[in-house]
C-alpha cells in the first residue's frame, strides 16, 4: 500500500469539509460521547477511512463490542497507517494516543484490555472515521481489501 498520496488538507479546507465535532476531535484532541456516535454499533462489513485524507485505517473483521460506546478494533489495517504517542492527561492519568500517519489526525487511544490475538483496543472515535461498505470497496478506490472479505 502506497501511503504517500495521504496528506493533511489546509486548516481552511478542513473547516469548510468537517463538522464541528469532527473538527474538535481530530484537530482539537478531542473525545465524542459514548453510545451516542456514528459507528460504535455498526455491524456492518467494510473498512473505515480518515475522515478526511482517506487514509485506510482499520477493517470491520478487527472490529469488537468492548461494550465502551466507541468503536474497538484489535488492531490497524497497516501498522503504518496509524502513530502512537504518549498522552498526559491530569484526570484520566497516562495513556497511549494514536493519530493518523500522514494526516496526523487525532483518532482515539489505544489500550491493553483488548481480546486475542493482539490484547489490544484501539478505542477510536467514530468522528474521526469514515465507513465505506464492502459494496463500495471498488467504487471508492478501496478495491485492493475487497480480498479481506472473500470468504
Amino acid at each position: 500500500m502506497d501511503f504517500d498520496h495521504y496528506k493533511k488538507p489546509s486548516d481552511m479546507d478542513l473547516k469548510k469539509k468537517l463538522s464541528a465535532i469532527q473538527f474538535e476531535v481530530t484537530q482539537k484532541d478531542g473525545t465524542e460521547v459514548p453510545f451516542q456516535n456514528e459507528y460504535w454499533d455498526n455491524h456492518a462489513e467494510g473498512i473505515y477511512v480518515d475522515v478526511v485524507s482517506g487514509e485506510p485505517l482499520f477493517s470491520s473483521k478487527d472490529k469488537f463490542d468492548s461494550k465502551t460506546g466507541w468503536p474497538s478494533f484489535t488492531k490497524p489495517l497497516h501498522p503504518k497507517a496509524i502513530k502512537t504517542k504518549e498522552d498526559k492527561n491530569i484526570f484520566l492519568g497516562n495513556r497511549t494516543e494514536v493519530r493518523s500517519t500522514h494526516a496526523n489526525f487525532h483518532l482515539g487511544h489505544v489500550f491493553d484490555d483488548g481480546p486475542a490475538p493482539t490484547g489490544l483496543r484501539y478505542c477510536m472515535n467514530s468522528a474521526s472515521l469514515r465507513f465505506i461498505p464492502v459494496s463500495q470497496l471498488e467504487k471508492e478506490g478501496y478495491g485492493e481489501y475487497l480480498k479481506l472479505f472473500k470468504q
